[in-house]
């Protein structure tokens, strides 16, 4: 009969869960391990939470939100999870702690079902007094060393970011860990564009060159001998697809194929952008790139061929309507209806929707209001509007999406870097049959006061897509705008 697994035993410092209040219900797996926590933790985090505009603040309200105080109760010793009891009989003997059972409760998290909404057991252990305080000197970090006592008298693992409490600790014989949250330490070094040179006819993948579906290939030809090698200016793309190459002829894709009144793709990114999007197999791509790199204008492009083709039924743009440290911003605070309202937002989408228009007045024999352009400021709204009505084009606030079911459409969802792991989730799942979901943004914009460049919506769905088939990524890294803009860029 096999042993079952023992249990482990957790104690968090305040960093871990000022880090992600989720790492509970992550160590908790499911009742395979024991969470722990001390009255000093209780105490930061209470003091934390006033702060409304730093990361810290947000993440301590989100832990006491989490926080069911009415499934709570104070316990006693033989409570306690069995990997505790045993760890401190010795020391219990003699003990004056109380404990306390905390339940919290995830309803949103971004972990498997099956964990989402399940009271965890989260225990405290309260001390009226600590040994270290009575001869404590150092000015800073007795609170550590308090937490840093309980680790060491019940045998805990201390779990903490914190590099010299670790160390600290280390010092002392505690056992030490840190956890962090799916954050992207390289979010720009992300690549899912390779570029590799052939000799003969047609180029392969050695067998050590392992790819995830839709990354990009391209393939340069070279020729020559044992003394000089050069290319011969001959070059062949593909998207890799189920361990196989499948190869892109953008000369007839983007050529005699192409639909006339669309936008062309104009360089290689681009091109491989589009194909993905219009991929009959590929349901979610993820995109990252700057202002000017053609991120929601190839979007609309390849939302408008599905449309035309019958693959979906409408396009849908959403993003966030919030921007950072200005809550004015809210759609409360703006003028007009909703619609009015969302279009503060939406200058993108319709600054995508001009061009295309411009692009189709320029094709068009007819004298029709969709053409119209830009003659004057009137005329350009009544042609947007008009476009979007026939292309079936709506625009959303992305608080809107809860509770909604989309099917068969082509969903944009844009400035995702300003968007939390549990909006992205409330987000997919929100998708229904026949949808075709692209998120896009540019991790250098951050505008959330309470999210970074390394840890956002928008780059832990790359980092995904690195290791996951299911979803399509793309870098765009060339920008086509103006010296100014690409001042702005590199200097600030």
């Amino acid at each position: 009969m096999a042993e079952t697994p023992k249990q482990n035993c957790y104690l968090l410092d305040t960093s871990v869960i000022l880090d992600d209040p989720l790492h509970i219900l992550r160590l908790y797996d499911n009742g395979e391990n024991a969470v722990v926590i001390t009255d000093i933790v209780l105490a930061e985090l209470n003091n934390k939470k006033d702060d409304i505009r730093g990361d810290a603040g947000f993440r301590a309200r989100e832990f006491f939100r989490f926080a069911d105080n009415e499934q709570g109760r104070t316990i006693e010793f033989s409570d306690l999870p069995k990997c505790i009891q045993e760890c401190s009989k010795k020391q219990a003997k003699n003990c004056k702690d109380k404990y306390y059972r905390l339940s919290v409760n995830f309803p949103h998290a971004n972990l498997q079902d099956t964990q989402v909404g399940t009271d965890i057991p989260l225990y405290i252990i309260y001390r009226k007094s600590y040994e270290i305080a009575k001869n404590y000197r150092h000015e800073y970090g007795l609170n550590d060393a308090k937490i840093g006592e309980i680790a060491k008298e019940y045998s805990l693992t201390l779990l903490t970011n914190d590099i010299s409490f670790k160390i600290a600790s280390e010092v002392q014989g505690i056992t030490t860990q840190s956890i962090r949250n799916a954050r992207v330490e390289r979010p720009e070094e992300i690549e899912f564009a390779h570029t590799y040179s052939f000799q003969g006819e047609e180029p392969k993948l050695e067998d050590s060159q392992e790819h995830r579906n839709f990354e990009q290939m391209t393939f340069v030809q070279e020729a020559g001998d044992d003394t000089q090698i050069y290319e011969t200016g001959i070059q062949k793309y593909a998207l890799m697809n189920n361990h196989n190459l499948e190869w892109c002829d953008f000369y007839k894709r983007f050529g005699e194929f192409y639909d006339d009144n669309l936008v062309r793709p104009i360089n290689l990114e681009q091109k491989f952008y589009f194909t993905m999007l219009t991929h009959p197999q590929n349901y979610v791509t993820v995109v990252s790139g700057a202002t000017g790199s053609g991120k929601t204008l190839i979007a609309l492009q390849a939302g408008l061929e599905l449309l035309n083709e019958s693959i979906v039924e409408g396009i849908i743009y959403a993003r966030n309507t919030v921007t950072a440290n200005d809550q004015h911003s809210e759609l409360g605070f703006r003028k007009g209806d909703e619609g009015q309202k969302l279009g503060y937002f939406m200058y993108p989408l319709y600054s995508a929707i001009n061009y295309t228009i411009e692009h189709m007045k320029k094709r068009s024999i007819d004298s029709q209001v969709e053409y119209t352009g830009n003659i004057n400021s009137m005329k350009q709204e009544t042609a947007t509007e008009s476009f979007m009505l026939k292309h079936n084009i709506e625009v959303m606030d992305i608080a809107h999406l809860r509770g909604t079911t989309i099917s068969k459409k082509f969903v944009i969802i844009d400035e995702a870097q300003n968007l939390t792991a549990a909006t992205l989730k409330l987000i997919g799942t929100r998708m229904g049959d026949e949808t075709r979901l692209v998120v896009m943004g540019d991790p250098n914009q951050i505008d959330h006061p309470f999210l970074s460049k390394r840890r956002n919506a928008l780059v832990a769905l790359l980092q995904k897509a690195k290791t996951e088939n299911y979803i399509a990524g793309v870098q765009l890294r060339h920008t086509i705008r103006s010296e100014i803009a690409n001042w702005f860029d590199k200097n600030f």
